[in-house]
């Protein structure tokens, strides 16, 4: 209740939101995604056969549960699940006020829900392919294409060309939202034919009162009772989300700054071993030196050795770049595997 009633007290003329909290709720989520990454990545490289699906299905599993929350929240709130967080609501600005308790128009509730889910989740699929399409290049290797694959390639180099454009939209829509030009601060929200607003004291109380309100289940047939009791269960799934998410929020912005990109170089100096010595071999080394030449994927001699750094394994260049580009783990010790973590070795005689 204390983050729902901090705006009761601004006035009734400044009802729209400042450009901070809308920035604010934008990032929220922003902040979340990464952060629980880097939670499944840890626990498929600690138990690869266990929770490895998790890491290679994470964008698909996300974006389920995204979607449950959303939509759970748009029907109880009109409100995404980071809005809510900062009491705000969404507003069509037609037909007079409606209560928060009794969620967006039809359409409007269908396009919020697909312009906050699916649309960023098909956007980073996206930004994926290109990264890949780009480690093609960088590696130089590529199978013979047919026509529609270089329309296919095509398309993806045009890409950044779109979010370019797309990225000015959105600050030209910011800036003028800040000059109060505009409604609504975010191309999507003018899409979905909607803007943002403080909730009310009405709103609040709406909300806390609505529960009692649907006690009431006797006379409902078969189907009915079914589909109120599936709606229960996907409600009740997407409040404990929400109550997670909202009690480990500031904990996952903590995860997501410690493990950022920026942070990388405090983090190897205050964690980082010092270097094991090598290894002392008291077998054989004449058959030791041929049985570490062969390759462990197609068992003959390595050319243009590679190795990996997740594991340590040594390889045929050609052998681990098609193994890991199909199944993104290292074919020996299991470990989640990207084509970046190849690395070319090359002989002191060179």
């Amino acid at each position: 209740m204390a983050e729902r009633g901090a705006h009761l007290t601004t006035a009734p003329e400044s009802d729209r939101p400042s450009i901070f909290e809308v920035l604010a709720q934008e990032s929220l989520m922003g902040a979340v995604k990464p952060a629980l990454r880097h939670a499944v990545k840890v626990l498929a490289e600690s138990n690869p056969s266990r929770y490895g699906f998790l890491w290679q299905r994470f964008d698909e599993i996300y974006v389920v549960l995204d979607l449950l929350l959303q939509h759970h929240f748009l029907l109880r709130t009109s409100a995404s699940f980071p809005e809510n967080f900062y009491s705000l609501k969404r507003v069509t600005g037609i037909g007079g006020e409606r209560l928060a308790h009794l969620g967006l128009p039809k359409k409007s509730h269908w396009r919020s829900l697909l312009l906050l889910a699916l649309i960023p989740y098909l956007r980073a699929k996206l930004e994926q392919i290109l990264a890949k399409q780009r480690e093609e290049d960088e590696f130089s290797i590529r199978l013979p294409q047919s026509r529609m694959q270089k329309l296919y390639r095509a398309s993806l180099a045009a890409y950044p060309y779109v979010s370019m454009a797309w990225d000015s939209w959105v600050f030209c829509q910011q800036l003028l939202y800040v000059f109060g030009r505009v409604k609504s601060h975010s191309p999507f929200l003018w899409l979905a034919g909607v803007q943002l607003s403080h909730l009310t004291a009405r709103d609040i109380r709406s909300m806390d009162l609505k529960p009692a309100t649907r006690s009431a289940t006797t006379g409902l047939g078969v189907g009915e009772r079914l589909r109120q009791l599936t709606s229960t269960a996907i409600g009740g799934l997407a409040i404990s989300l929400s109550t997670s998410l909202s009690m480990g929020v500031f904990f996952l912005q903590f995860l997501e700054w410690w493990y950022s990109s920026e942070n990388q170089s405090t983090i190897k100096t205050l964690t980082s071993l010092p270097t094991p010595p090598p290894p002392i071999h008291l077998q054989d080394q004449s058959a030791l030196t041929k049985h570490n030449k062969l390759c462990p994927v197609c068992r003959k001699v390595r050319t243009n050795d590679t190795v990996l750094s997740t594991s340590g394994f040594v390889f045929c260049y050609r052998c681990i770049y098609v193994y890991v580009k199909a199944h993104q783990r290292c074919p020996m010790s299991g470990y989640p595997t990207e084509l970046q973590h190849l690395i070319k070795i090359y002989p002191s005689e060179s």
